[in-house]
């Protein structure tokens, strides 16, 4: 019984997740299933203690590097990086398309897959309507940056609040976990390109007129040359953060949260940018509720027994063939990611 109830508990939830019926904010969704599954006793509260110490430093990092985003953006950072894109292709269709792509990959390694393609969709797509194509052969460059953002957030801890989680989970550094991802990541983006240059090229245009693009240079999407330097003794701020952390077991969220201060104050003081506006309405603290909420519900299903079944299935494909072993996960993560969401999966 205790299954069917947790079971349909996680469903109902990622019903209301993905549909949004009424408008209502998936932070409340996942809420509404974690009591749910409080109420009929698939989870306890120490389960919910267990849920928050697993979550908190993925939720706090992810909150920082949207925040970072948010500036950048702000300030014209994003679109400053896509000019350079359209400018270092030369009119030629095909390298633009390439370049978006790997410019998809390069900021959803730094900023996370999410953050990559909320900025930088819209910024692709503001650009090449000022080119004049039409919609079909708009579609190739807009869908290929966006998509490469989900299929290449793997080289760092940081590219994905999953990844964040995984290493916290099992106690691996940041440059622990990329001095394996980033290899891996290569490959994904190689069948990336590959994949989606086969299905669009028919649609890919030969050659574009950049002329309408002459008086834009990069260097026009600046909104704050300060900012603009400063975002990048941030990231190496970052970077150096990141060795440290590693070495002595510091949040990842805390080297972020660093970051994320002094660019935030920068900001503020400046005047630029409506700060308050950021931090209050655009950056996602719903996500808080929602990843606190949301994995308590999958919780539940370990406790019925659920995360077993998947275990067993891969040890025993493991103990046939540890190749096995491996394609079988990648296999199983990629289907019920696909029908149940990256997150609870």
């Amino acid at each position: 019984m205790e299954k069917i109830v947790s079971i349909s508990i996680f469903f109902l939830t990622l019903f209301f997740v993905v549909k949004k019926p009424k408008g209502i904010d998936i932070g409340w969704s996942a809420t509404f299933g974690a009591t749910l599954a409080l109420i009929f006793g698939v989870v306890s509260f120490s389960d919910v203690i267990k849920v928050v110490e697993i979550v908190w430093d993925a939720t706090l990092a992810f909150i920082g590097i949207v925040f970072i985003s948010l500036i950048l953006d702000k300030i014209g950072f994003f679109e400053w990086a896509a000019l350079h894109i359209i400018e270092l292709s030369k009119g030629d269709g095909i390298k633009l398309f390439i370049y978006l792509i790997l410019l998809g990959a390069g900021i959803s390694a730094f900023f996370a897959n999410d953050g990559a393609a909320l900025i930088l969709t819209p910024i692709v797509y503001q650009k090449i309507r000022y080119l004049g194509l039409s919609q079909k052969y708009m579609l190739p460059y807009i869908m290929g940056s966006g998509f490469v953002s989900d299929t290449t957030s793997l080289p760092l801890i940081i590219s994905n609040l999953v990844n964040i989680l995984t290493a916290d989970f099992f106690g691996i550094g940041f440059f622990e976990y990329a001095s394996v991802m980033v290899f891996v990541n290569f490959f994904s983006l190689v069948a990336t390109l590959t994949v989606l240059y086969l299905y669009f090229k028919k649609d890919l245009i030969k050659k574009i007129d950049l002329e309408v693009l002459e008086d834009k240079p990069p260097k026009y999407a600046i909104k704050n040359k300060f900012l603009f330097k400063l975002s990048w003794f941030v990231f190496l701020i970052l970077f150096v953060g990141f060795f440290i952390a590693e070495n002595y077991h510091i949040p990842v969220s805390f080297i972020i949260g660093l970051g994320a201060t002094i660019l935030g104050i920068a900001t503020y003081k400046e005047e630029i940018v409506d700060i308050k506006k950021v931090v209050l309405k655009e950056t996602p603290w719903k996500i808080i509720v929602f990843s606190i909420g949301m994995y308590v519900v999958v919780y539940s299903l370990k406790n019925v027994g659920f995360t077993s079944m998947l275990a067993s299935l891969i040890k025993t494909t493991t103990d046939i063939s540890l190749n096995l072993g491996i394609i079988t996960t990648g296999f199983l993560a990629a289907f019920l990611s696909s029908i149940m969401n990256n997150h609870p999966m």
